[in-house]
């Protein structure tokens, strides 16, 4: 299949061509048709399957063949959960729309806002914003939201996960009741749905991989050893194997730093980005890594998504996330666009169980080998026989449409409540109905769940390390949002349900 094939304009195929891209990939093949129809879609799909383009290009195409008004409003929103994220999108809608009369600009925290505001006085058609920021100016009165015709949620999951729920039910209200809706996540989860069913109008399911599926062309390696000895194990590893490009993954920021000064010690010039830093500073960690001048860059899960890097060869967990979801999108940062790529954890003793956690995600063993000269200290824990939980939710109702799948079932608990904003973050409860979808393309597992209970970190409680999209004002640096404490939140929860990211990068 052709990109030409899917309806795409003459201007759209030419940047296309200029961008190097000959077919599209199975989410486009999926998404672009039915979104030119104006359909709603919820749509699933992994890291590095150009689900970007699969909502820019139509997207472009159908605010082009508009008459475009003299003064311009916005006509498009799309939200991401990163301030990363929404640059690399920002990127390619300015790639994709060279050949068009279209207009776009990119807002978020961390950076002074008035360049921001004088992109908005000029109007544009396209606005790429991250919720924080989006809110504060429009409550300053910066922008309006009136005129919107199509809203994307690009990465709804992380969003929900960040606390910005309670956000995003805001800006829905700000725009006009009839507009397209185009939800993007790596899962459907229950709370997805609801969101989903909430305001969509009978949305068509896309799914282009099965739901937690790591990357065909990731070979992942797990070696256990002690946690004294990972920095001269990564030293190694990137040293001898003359690695010219590496991402490293680590749970803290405290950790990042500490990790990225020890490499640069030992002669590898490395970096770290992670929600403290200015945002200026990230993305000059992100150009220096690209063009090679940074070898390494060390991160939070804040790279775990957002983060178009291609051809990256080698990706290091130093540790492994808490969260079993988070490991694929790390992962996914290499093995992308047909190439193949590296992932290497290195794991503890007391990281063994987050390792079956993991396996049980993905539906694989993963081999634990030993590096000769690291050997640890003690050998790996046996995995733990995890009680049988039974499932409270119901299942859905799906109206197949197009060529499709089967569908799996799986249960997991999901949390009722939880807040990780002292002033308005993170309200998950159940207030939406997750209603019926028709069913386009290959099929993969459903989730669904069992209410949970009630957690809560807001109301004037102290937060955990802010730095992603929680920043509010007109400051030129990252700041918390609600003037609440600032501390580090952590800590694992067994069973289902998700830790307390109180975290927002």
């Amino acid at each position: 299949m052709s990109f030409k094939s899917l309806g795409l304009s003459d201007s759209l195929l030419h940047a296309i061509t200029k961008k190097g891209y000959t077919e599209p990939s199975p989410i486009q093949t999926k998404a672009i048709p039915p979104i030119l129809e104006r359909k709603d879609i919820l749509a699933s799909a992994q890291t590095g399957t150009g689900k970007t383009a699969g909502f820019v290009l139509p997207m472009l195409q159908i605010l082009s063949e508009a008459k475009q008004a003299k003064r311009r409003p916005v006509r498009a929103l799309i939200l991401t959960p990163t301030r990363e994220l929404a640059a690399q999108i920002y990127e390619n809608v300015k790639e994709y729309s060279e050949f068009l009369s279209i207009e776009s600009t990119v807002i978020f925290g961390g950076v002074n806002q008035n360049p921001q505001v004088r992109a908005l006085r000029n109007g544009v058609d396209i606005l790429v914003a991250t919720p924080g920021r989006l809110l504060d100016l429009y409550n300053q009165r910066m922008l309006s939201l009136s005129q919107v015709e199509i809203l994307v949620l690009d990465e709804a999951d992380r969003m929900l996960d960040m606390g910005f729920l309670r956000d995003i039910k805001k800006i829905l209200a700000l725009m006009p009741a009839r507009r397209q809706n185009l939800l993007f996540s790596a899962t459907f989860s229950t709370e997805i749905k609801q969101l989903a069913g909430s305001f969509m109008t009978d949305p068509i399911l896309v799914e282009a991989t099965p739901k937690n599926t790591a990357a065909e062309l990731v070979i992942q390696k797990v070696y256990h050893v002690d946690k004294v000895k990972k920095t001269s194990l990564v030293t190694k590893l990137i040293s001898q194997g003359n690695w010219s490009q590496v991402l490293i993954f680590t749970r803290t920021k405290h950790a990042a730093n500490k990790l990225s000064e020890k490499l640069t010690k030992n002669g590898i010039a490395s970096l770290a980005i992670h929600g403290n830093k200015s945002q200026g500073a990230r993305t000059k960690a992100l150009e220096g890594f690209k063009n090679g001048t940074t070898r390494v860059l060390v991160a939070t899960d804040i790279a775990a998504r957002g983060l178009d890097i291609p051809l990256l060869p080698h990706v290091i967990n130093f540790e492994l996330p808490n969260v079993s979801e988070d490991y694929v999108h790390r992962i996914g940062r290499t093995g992308r666009a047909g190439a193949s790529g590296e992932a290497i954890s290195l794991v503890s003793h007391d990281e063994h169980d987050l390792v079956h956690g993991i396996e049980k995600l993905l539906r694989q063993k993963l081999d634990i080998e030993i590096m000769e000269g690291y050997e640890p200290s003690a050998a790996p824990p046996a995995a733990k026989e995890e009680p049988r939980r039974s499932s409270g939710g119901r299942k859905p109702d799906f109206r197949k449409g197009g060529s499709g799948g089967g569908q799996g079932q799986r249960s997991g608990g999901q949390g009722g409540q939880r807040r990780t904003d002292g002033r308005d973050g993170g309200d998950r409860r159940n207030d939406g109905q997750s209603g019926g979808f028709r069913k386009s393309g290959g099929g993969g597992g459903q989730r669904t769940g069992g209410s949970g209970g009630q957690r809560s970190s807001g109301g004037g409680a102290p937060r955990g390390n802010s730095g992603g999209e929680g920043s509010r004002g007109n400051s030129s640096g990252p700041r918390s949002g609600g003037g609440a404490p600032r501390g580090n939140s952590g800590g694992q929860r067994s069973g289902n349900s998700r830790p307390n990211k109180g975290n927002r990068d």
